[in-house]
């Protein structure tokens, strides 16, 4: 049998709760179908499955939220039955959010890695109930616990004192919402706090001239209808992924203390939600876009992540994360490596300034473009030729 585990949707995450299930027990699946939705502190997350065969048992039921790497589900690998498949032992997953305690009849302590049985009405019924299942004892077959278990425990916890409502507008009483936004900084907090703490940061900037690109756009943007124009933001992200090429140690992951470069570009771009906080999901094979698909790619991308509405490739696999204030009128930024990337690129606002070209000052549009890179995956010589490719191939925006 095949375990499918909740993935890792970023570095700011520790626990998911499932909120919907996409394919139910006997459904055939195939790599990168859409089989969960799992919701994080930032956004509900599409969770692909990266393995052919057929669902057999949903482990963890919609409203539970467990920690990263819990077995979701268990599926049949192609040609296993259900008869003659061997199901492996999973050690029982306490839920991260646990309903508060309630006094029950004392249960028997299961074996050692073993899962207690629950049926998913029992399961539904205590959730509904107020009931913590880690307190009942099981009576059906094989201490399965049972509907009748959850209301013998009901019956016999201490009734529980109810927090006066809250009033809203002409003494309504209305629901409690939680604060996402708190939840989300604290995310963030604790993914950047880590990455302080574990990565040896170093820092270089450059200013670069976008006379040529700016150009460039403008006459190319006159010739496109008006729904396939080009952001500056779209040379930049192609002029990173290409840059990448020639500079590979500022692509890919550092993980099991080593650097295993990518071949592809993954591109995390940095977004800000209109609720507060930041998120940075993956455009894949950056490289080999062309502009055009690009722009298109960043636009639904952006969407989505306002939306909440992401999948989870999107969130664990970017390589190298793109950041860009300039419309905040920013003049650099340096950003926080996301673990376990190595490199984050920084874009600050396009400002027009003195620049010497061919012995002459003219006024032309720069940008500041800031790296902040791993010193475990390369060093600041490398890092400075990466930014210097960058700027070379801004240069020839009719080349990205």
């Amino acid at each position: 049998m095949i375990e499918f585990k909740l993935p890792a949707l970023g570095s700011d995450m520790e626990e998911g709760k499932l909120l919907e299930w996409k394919a139910k027990p006997g459904d055939k699946v195939k790599r990168g179908d859409v089989v969960a939705v799992v919701d994080t502190s930032k956004a509900a997350v599409e969770v692909e499955i990266w393995e052919e065969g057929t669902m057999h048992e949903w482990i963890v039921q919609p409203g539970e939220t467990v920690p990263i790497g819990a077995v979701l589900a268990l599926l049949l690998a192609p040609g296993e039955n259900p008869e003659t498949a061997v199901r492996p032992e999973i050690a029982p997953v306490r839920p991260a959010a646990a309903p508060a305690p309630v006094a029950a009849p004392a249960a028997a302590a299961p074996a050692p890695g073993a899962r207690r049985r629950i049926s998913p009405a029992a399961r539904k019924h205590a959730e509904d109930l107020g009931v913590n299942l880690d307190a009942v004892e099981g009576t059906g077959p094989g201490g399965a616990v049972t509907v009748e278990d959850i209301e013998r425990a009901a019956k016999a916890a201490p009734p529980r004192r109810s927090a006066p409502p809250l009033l809203g507008e002409e003494g309504k009483a209305v629901q409690p919402t939680l604060d996402r936004a708190a939840e989300m900084r604290r995310a963030i907090a604790l993914a950047m706090s880590r990455s302080k703490r574990e990565i040896p940061h170093y820092y270089l900037s450059e200013t670069i001239s976008l006379a040529r690109a700016a150009a460039w756009l403008e006459a190319e943007n006159a010739r496109r209808p008006m729904t396939g124009r080009l952001l500056m933001a779209v040379l930049t992200l192609k002029a990173v992924a290409l840059a990448c090429k020639a500079c590979p140690d500022m692509n890919g992951h550092f993980r099991d203390g080593r650097f295993a470069p990518s071949a592809a570009v993954h591109a995390g771009v940095a977004i800000s939600l209109r609720q507060g906080g930041l998120i940075a999901p993956g455009i894949h094979d950056v490289q080999a876009k062309s502009l055009s698909e690009l722009m298109r790619n960043l636009a639904d991308l952006v969407k989505r992540a306002r939306a909440g509405s992401l999948r989870s490739s999107e969130m664990s696999d970017p390589t190298i994360t793109v950041t860009n204030l300039g419309e905040g009128g920013v003049e650099s930024v340096f950003g926080v490596i996301y673990p376990p990337q190595v490199a984050i690129v920084g874009f600050g606002t396009i400002a027009r300034r003195p620049w010497v070209e061919d012995g002459e000052v003219r006024i032309a549009p720069a940008v500041v473009a800031s790296l902040s890179a791993d010193h475990r995956a390369s060093d600041g010589h490398r890092g400075a030729l990466f930014l210097a490719e960058i700027a070379r191939l801004l240069q020839q925006p009719e080349k990205l």
